[in-house]
């Protein structure tokens, strides 16, 4: 069975190296190969952008080498596909090369798209690139104090990214000593103060506590950067004198231009993960239309799930298991305290009160990311 995998992020390294281990047999026999194409020949920990947006991660610590996180067997190219013939069963490059397939994956990611939002992308600032968390630190090592506002889009990759970065900014002003000349004011395109309601019930309470204002049904409709304001769809402005996006995002411009999905999000099922309509395509991470959060932690537990049914396709031509929609977030609370959010399909998560404990956790993780990548965690 020729298994080609097109993204080499998260979901597509563990994914990879998941079925590269059940499959030793069978890649050694020739019965089972395994091909991955990426953009890059280099691997982002996208997490890791966040804290080099508060200056506590450093460019060089994002990336490794794709081809040492993966296992010996799996054949790897940074040539990204540029067509997907999937009623042929290929993918074309860039590099012009044909890949033929008996199932295809893809985790091709998601990309944020400020700029659909008039005056944004000139105005405000955002980590969801090496590039913007470095633009967005050095605006915030310059700021002297005023208003700060968090503004946010739907869907965005990492849904707990816009309270992490409330929280460890108020601790970064703090630490800075300007905190009594800056107010931050912190909008939410829904209801409360987060999409999870129990999420939502934790936040809450902890942005009256440390005197953050908050402002529920803000979906942001244009910026002046003159007047410096935001404008909602609803009607409200919001001034400020830093501007803090998390903008919406979309799927990867190649599954538009080819007609995959919409706004380049795949309809994938929600338990067998394979792309609707299509047996031998299937879809995880931040690319599938799926109801869950758009994290890490997702792409990884579907990986999971998805290698142990391609597996098992391959030995015995039927899969095993579903994928029960099994998230696992960190909630940074600050610069030393941190929560968490664990949720699927049927259980709502239930974040407790921020410790340091958990925090150190979360550090270590961004350490221990690359053992993860490899599928060894």
């Amino acid at each position: 069975m020729r298994i080609l995998i097109v993204g080499g992020g998260m979901g597509g390294t563990i994914l990879a190296n998941n079925l590269a281990r059940r499959l030793v047999g069978e890649l050694r026999s020739g019965k089972a190969r395994i091909t991955m194409l990426s953009a890059s020949d280099k691997h982002m920990y996208q997490p890791g952008l966040l804290y080099l947006a508060v200056g506590r991660m450093t460019p060089d610590e994002l990336y490794r080498d794709q081809r040492s996180l993966l296992e010996p067997g799996i054949e790897f190219h940074a040539d990204p596909v540029e067509t997907f013939e999937l009623d042929k069963n290929q993918v074309k490059t860039k590099g012009g090369k044909v890949h033929a397939y008996d199932v295809i994956v893809i985790a091709t990611g998601s990309r944020p798209v400020a700029e659909e939002i008039p005056g944004l992308a000139e105005n405000a600032e955002q980590f969801y690139t090496e590039e913007s968390a470095l633009k967005m630190f050095k605006r915030l090592q310059a700021f002297q104090g005023g208003k700060v506002l968090i503004t946010v889009g739907v869907p965005h990759k990492c849904p707990m990214a816009p309270l992490e970065i409330t929280f460890m900014l108020y601790d970064y002003f703090k630490d800075r000593g300007i905190l009594d000349k800056t107010q931050i004011h912190y909008t939410y395109p829904v209801g409360r103060t987060h999409s999870l309601e129990n999420v939502a019930k934790w936040a809450t309470p902890e942005m009256e506590r440390l005197g953050i204002t908050y402002e529920t049904l803000f979906n942001m409709k244009e910026v002046d950067g003159a007047k410096k304001v935001v404008r909602s769809e609803e009607g409200s402005e919001a001034p400020f004198d830093l501007l803090i996006t998390i903008p919406a995002h979309r799927g990867m411009e190649v599954l538009e231009k080819n007609g995959l999905g919409q706004r380049g999000f795949i309809p994938t099922h929600r338990h067998r993960l394979n792309m609707e309509g299509k047996d031998n395509v299937f879809v995880v991470g931040d690319t599938t239309n799926l109801p869950i959060s758009k994290a890490g932690s997702t792409a990884h537990f579907e990986a999971e799930a998805l290698a142990e049914n391609i597996a098992a396709m391959v030995k015995m031509g039927t899969p095993v298991r579903d994928y029960d929609g099994k998230v696992f977030c960190f909630i940074e609370a600050g610069k030393d305290r941190a929560t968490y959010a664990m949720f699927n399909y049927q259980n709502p998560p239930d974040p407790k009160a921020p410790t340091r404990a958990v925090h150190w956790f979360k550090i270590a993780y961004n350490k221990l990311y690359w053992a993860s990548a490899r599928g060894l965690l």
